[in-house]
């Protein structure tokens, strides 16, 4: 039969829940505040009549001059505008859905307010007096009033009477049943009556027992079963059954005033006098202490959950009292829903006893009339669980057949699910839910879906809940989220922990702060489920499926929430955890250093933290790799705790660690004081390795006294003095080192260097410290010199002169080239000191090539320039600044106002295609040469023409200037004037046996008649003889091989080739040549400034014409010789053939230096081209060729002594050369001393 009862499918109910739910809002209860006193003071100006709750957190009242208002509890504050109505307000009630504020008023009309606007909705007038009583049925439909002879029920929604009027004399209470089947009336005189809201028939009627309280009271209150009436009158509560019409009664704490009732199910508040007493409904014991004021109470309300009590008086004021603080917490709505069980059952039964509680409910069914198809449906569901599934569906027969409801349904589904009728179980549920309140149907249908699951559909059990729970998000119900624990469950019973981890945290947040969650203990007591533990069991489960999927950061941090539960809750799983947390510390530290190699330092320092959140036994390990990884990314401070606290776990690695942050951090001090504790540590070690493990770190002393032998070594070829362009001061060797000593590149350097010293690295960072800008420009008027920037202290405070200002211009400039050190020849020299002065001058050229760069001030080149005036500018005249273009590697040209040459504004005016090309046509070498100048790169007598064309204002400068062009050891000596040239040159000469010095013609030098007065000389080109190769070669060995004999021809070759290389000593010159004697002298031709042409006879080459100024001596008895000096161009190319001692370049290691430069400028004449090998006679014979051509000679006359003297010609000397009239008669090979 019950079965047949079931006609609706699940489809359609649920349709039907939808229809309701959305009609439905329920608003959820806001947290409870904390009372900060035994009540909350509510004041109002006028008697308060009635109070009411519109929900947890706020109070309504009605007042003696018709006023409604709604007070917030937590600060007493007023809601909303006041609602006004024309005469007292006997009566208030607030709509369960919250919509709706009824009014009952002195003036015979009952008025519907709008809860939230308080605007007026309804009105109804047909009472025939003060309407004393209101109620709003629990669908929140419909309204039942009363006038002191009647009792109607109008409908909301339609506004009409529903039925005809009720009579009852004299009644003044009304109130719904929780099923909204009936309403019990009280009246003064006539007790109460319970009527039928279907057809309005009379159900029960008390006739004069139990009469009523006043008409100012609410004497009426409903059990949630709606079976059970309680009537409140002076001195008693009584309890009448309305279905046995049997009634039970007690007495109440004072018996002389009217008590006034409100009830939430659980408990009853009542009134009476100044107090309140509570008492439980089942027991009918009063609970909790007596809540007493001073004056007397005119009503009582309690909110939806029965946590406040609202005692209204007629001074005008509430006062709400919090009930938790003196209940216990199963008197609030909060209960078990749908269960009700006595304490010792509940208690069995919770400790998972079901024989033991089978006994205790037997027990109850024969001791309980009230609530016996309670009991019946709890021994049902125990015994379903026992598998006596034939007596459970009996016992839940007869709970039915006494009284249905939910839970009695809910037996019998249960219990024929036990004998395997599916189909039968869940229509039978269905009745459940016909059967139930309106706010217990999601409940319902969440018990529903887990009964599905038991019945084997997990997949349609989980979609039944995510709709119930999707509907409890958008209705944001509070009270329903245990529907997350158990959706939670039901994906951990099908294992798919990960659709279940968006929902764990849910359930979290939103469970209920007590032990037990009291639908989901109901829910245990029905289906056997056990939830203590259950956040354990989740996260346990979660945590292998995260780490399954490689999600081993999420797992770990469910796996600290585990280890965070208290000890007594996780006691079973202390093996699985520390396994588990093993697994995951290894795991995460090779992701780290995964993560760490692909430069995701973010990822790695997450791994790393989250493996040490687990206090592995490698903590030393990761704490160093998350402070490397924090060091990466520049987290310095938190790298460095990570580093201190493996100091206390490993002292080497730590220190190791921390030098390495210290050192990231550039606190290259602290950095080097932990590298010193990692060696002190080591070296109080007993243990052998490590000891080893100490011989492979450089102490920093080893690496300062490294250091300090570089520094030396480059302070060696920097200038003695520099200036420091920031504060502008003059810094000496000493000064700088102490600055480079202070600097943090000189800490960074021993705090890098442990293991190895990186010597190259040194060079660099100390050659990077000292490099130094030199200022290339020519001197005007007063410069600033070294005293003067001692006396100012610095060139920023030096007076404003266009020179100072110069110097200033070179300084901002360095400066805003990221360059700290200047050098400037005018004051960076202290030229009162002769030792000093001579070392700035032979090492000025080194300063230059070894310069960061070398900035040239064109002072005449006006702006914007343009190109060609830089080589017509002052400065290309001036004998110092050629070393100044050539050393240099980097070289930038500004104009006068210090803007770069021709705006090339590049890194590097040596690579400046415009500027090289210029500079290049003017001084006839290639670009190449100027931009890479090396002094091994040009031959002597290039060298010389570059400088023949520069002018200095002091003699000495001509020849000082080109000590560094010449790599020449000569010692400065201001003073001996043109003679310093004389020593260059003998210097150059003795030096590198060099004899195309001699190739000029002009005036001779005091210093050395072979050399010239003047270097403008060399401006001169030398006679160069028609090339000797090929067939012309060829022709002329025949003619020699007819002429002369073979013995001839390599005596002569062996003359020649024996004769050493020229020298100089103490001024004089030993000239290696072929002599041939003058024999006749005389004046061919007298002409104008006293020039003189002489002509000469020589044997074997003839005539000689040669002008001279000088009187020579033609009628003393004096000798004038000839002389070939060019011996290497006699001899020829070299094929391995040793021809004494010669050399054809500056230094007896360069000879190679001349066929570079030859690819880039004309071959000097004085130098043959290199031959393919030859055996020596055919060599001889190719010697006397040369020797026979055409040659620029050097006059000399012998000196009384025996010496000669160069007889200084206005003309190069060109003799014609013994052409084929070679023999050894007329060769005549010597060395000459010249003076």
């Amino acid at each position: 039969m019950i079965l047949a009862a079931c006609t609706d499918s699940y489809r359609s109910l649920e349709e039907r829940v939808d229809h309701i739910l959305s009609a439905t809002i329920v608003l959820a209860a806001s947290p409870r505040p904390p009372m900060a006193a035994k009540w909350i003071e509510i004041v109002s100006q006028n008697q308060v009549y009635t109070v009411s709750f519109a929900d947890e957190n706020q109070v309504v009242g009605g007042h003696f001059d018709g006023s409604i208002r709604r007070w917030k509890i937590e600060d007493g504050q007023q809601q909303g505008s006041t609602v006004q109505a024309k005469v007292c307000i006997n009566s208030v009630v607030v709509s369960q859905d919250r919509r709706w504020i009824v009014s009952g008023e002195w003036g015979n009309k009952v008025t519907v307010w709008n809860a939230s606007t308080h605007e007026k909705v309804l009105e109804f007038t047909e009472h025939g007096g003060p309407v004393y009583g209101v109620d709003i049925s629990h669908d929140s439909t419909r309204i039942a009033s009363v006038d002191y002879r009647n009792a109607r029920i109008f409908s909301i929604t339609s506004g009409n009477r529903l039925l005809p009027p009720l009579p009852h004399n004299w009644v003044h209470g009304v109130k719904f049943s929780p099923d909204g089947s009936r309403i019990a009336t009280a009246s003064v005189d006539h007790g109460f009556r319970v009527y039928s809201t279907n057809n309005g028939d009379v159900l029960f009627d008390s006739g004069q027992e139990g009469l009523a309280s006043s008409r100012l009271t609410t004497p009426l209150a409903w059990s949630p079963d709606s079976q059970q009436l309680f009537v409140a009158a002076r001195g008693k509560i009584t309890c009448f059954d309305v279905c046995k019409a049997s009634a039970a009664e007690w007495l109440i704490h004072e018996n002389r005033s009217w008590p006034s009732i409100a009830s939430n199910g659980r408990f009853i508040a009542c009134s009476a006098g100044p107090s309140v007493s509570l008492w439980d409904c089942l027991s009918h014991k009063q609970i909790g202490s007596i809540i007493t004021h001073t004056t007397g109470i005119c009503c009582v309300a309690l909110s939806p959950s029965g946590g406040y009590l609202a005692c209204g008086f007629k001074d005008g004021n509430i006062r709400v009292h919090n009930l938790r603080d003196v209940l216990p917490h199963k008197y609030f709505g909060d209960g078990l829903p749908l269960v009700q069980v006595s304490e010792d059952a509940l208690k069995s039964w919770t400790l998972g006893d079901p024989t033991n509680t089978e006994m205790l409910l037997s027990e109850e069914i024969t001791n309980t009339s009230g609530t016996r198809h309670y009991v019946l449906a709890n021994r049902a569901l125990i015994r379903a669980q026992l598998n006596n599934v034939a007596l459970a569906i009996e016992d839940a027969k007869e709970s039915l057949l006494l009284q249905s409801s939910p839970i009695g349904y809910i037996a019998m589904a249960i219990a024929l699910l036990g004998r395997g009728d599916r189909d039968g179980a869940l229509c039978t549920f269905d009745l459940a839910i016909h059967d139930c309140e309106l706010h217990d149907v999601r409940y319902l249908l969440l018990l529903k879906s887990i009964l599905v699951s038991k019945s084997g559909n997990h997949e349609e059990a989980i979609k039944r809940v995510e709709h119930l729970a999707a509907r409890t998000n958008n209705h944001n119900d509070d009270h329903s989220t245990y529907l997350y624990t158990v959706l939670v469950v039901l994906y951990m019973k099908q294992g798919n922990y990960r659709r279940a981890i968006p929902l764990i945290e849910r359930a979290k947040e939103l469970a209920p702060k007590q032990k037990q969650c009291p639908p989901l203990q109901t829910i245990s007591l029905i289906f056997g489920w056990k939830f203590n533990g259950l956040a354990i069991l989740a996260q346990q489960g979660l945590c292998e499926t995260l780490y399954a999927e490689g999600c081993t950061t999420e797992a770990v941090k469910i796996l600290l929430n585990i280890i965070r539960t208290p000890e007594e809750e996780i006691q079973g799983i202390k093996d699985w955890i520390d396994d588990f947390s093993k697994k995951c510390a290894t795991t995460l530290e090779r992701v780290g250093d995964e993560a760490f190699k692909s430069v995701k330092h973010d990822d790695a320092v997450t791994q790393y933290s989250t493996a040490l959140s687990l206090n592995p036994p490698n903590r030393a390990d990761l704490l160093i790799k998350r402070s490397r990884a924090l060091a990466a990314k520049g987290l310095w401070q938190d790298a460095l705790q990570d580093a201190d606290e493996a100091v206390k776990v490993d002292p080497i690695r730590g220190y190791d660690a921390k030098h390495a942050v210290l050192h990231g951090a550039k606190r290259y001090e602290e950095a080097i004081d932990a590298f010193n504790s990692m060696l002190l540590v080591m070296e109080h070690s007993d243990d052998s390795a490590i000891q080893q493990m100490r011989k492979s770190y450089i102490p920093p002393s080893e690496t300062v006294a490294a250091i300090d032998r570089i520094v030396r070594a480059t302070l060696d070829s920097c200038p003695l003095v520099v200036i420091d362009v920031i504060n502008g001061h003059l810094c000496d060797v000493p000064e700088r080192k102490r600055l480079f000593e202070a600097d943090p590149s000189f800490k960074e350097l021993i705090s890098s260097t442990t293991r190895e010293l990186d010597k190259e690295r040194i060079e660099q960072v100390v050659a990077r410290f000292f490099e130094y800008v030199m200022f290339s420009h020519v001197w005007k008027g007063k410069e600033p010199l070294f005293q003067d920037v001692n006396v100012a202290k610095s060139v920023w405070d030096l007076p404003d002169t266009p020179q100072n200002e110069k110097l200033r211009n070179f300084c901002k400039e360095v400066h805003r080239l990221g360059h700290k050190w200047a050098w400037s020849d005018t004051c960076c020299i202290d030229k009162n000191t002769s030792t000093v002065l001579n070392q700035s001058l032979t090492s000025m050229y080194k300063w230059y090539a070894e310069s960061i760069a070398t900035l040239v001030f064109l002072a005449g080149v006006a702006h914007p320039s343009k190109l060609g005036d830089l080589t017509r500018s002052h400065w290309m005249t001036r004998a110092w600044t050629l070393q100044e273009l050539l050393a240099p590697k980097v070289i930038f040209f500004y104009d006068s106002e210090w803007k770069p040459y021709l705006s090339i504004t590049g890194a590097n005016h040596k690579k400046s295609p415009e500027i090289m090309q210029e500079l290049a046509d003017a001084v006839k070498i290639s670009d190449r040469t100027i931009a890479t100048f090396s002094p091994d790169d040009l031959e002597v007598r290039e060298k010389l023409r570059l400088a023949s064309t520069r002018d200095a204002t002091r003699k000495e400068d001509i020849a000082y200037s080109l000590i560094g062009i010449f790599n020449s050891d000569i010692k400065p000596q201001y003073g001996e004037g043109a003679h310093a040239l004389g020593h260059l040159l003998e210097e150059v000469v003795a030096r590198s046996g060099e004899v195309t010095v001699l190739a000029w013609w002009g005036k001779s030098s005091s210093y050395n008649s072979c050399l010239p007065a003047s270097i403008s000389v060399y401006s001169q080109t030398p006679y160069k003889p028609p090339p000797l190769e090929g067939e012309e070669m060829e022709t002329r060995i025949r003619e020699l091989r007819r002429k002369l004999s073979q013995p001839e021809v390599l005596k002569i070759s062996e003359q020649i080739g024996s004769l050493p290389p020229a020298r100089f000593a103490t001024r004089r010159l030993y000239l290696p040549c072929i002599v041939f004697s003058v024999k006749r002298l005389g004046i061919q031709e007298l002409r104008s400034d006293n020039e003189k042409l002489y002509r000469a006879r020589v044997p074997g080459l003839g005539n000689v014409n040669f002008t001279s100024t000088d009187d020579l001596p033609l009628q003393q008895p004096r000798k004038f010789v000839f002389a070939h000096p060019w011996i290497h161009y006699i001899r020829g190319p070299s094929d391995g053939v040793t021809w004494g001692d010669d050399s054809v370049s500056d230094t007896e290691s360069n000879a190679g230096s001349d066929s570079d430069a030859g690819s880039d400028h004309l071959p000097s004449p004085l130098h043959a081209v290199p031959a393919p090998q030859i055996d020596g006679y055919t060599r001889a014979l190719q010697m006397i060729a040369r020797l026979g051509q055409p040659f620029n000679a050097l006059l000399l006359l012998q000196q009384p002594n025996g010496e000669y003297k160069r007889v200084a010609a206005e003309n190069e000397i060109i003799v014609s050369g013994l052409g084929a009239g070679v023999t050894s008669k007329v060769i005549e090979v010597k060395v000459l001393e010249v003076l």
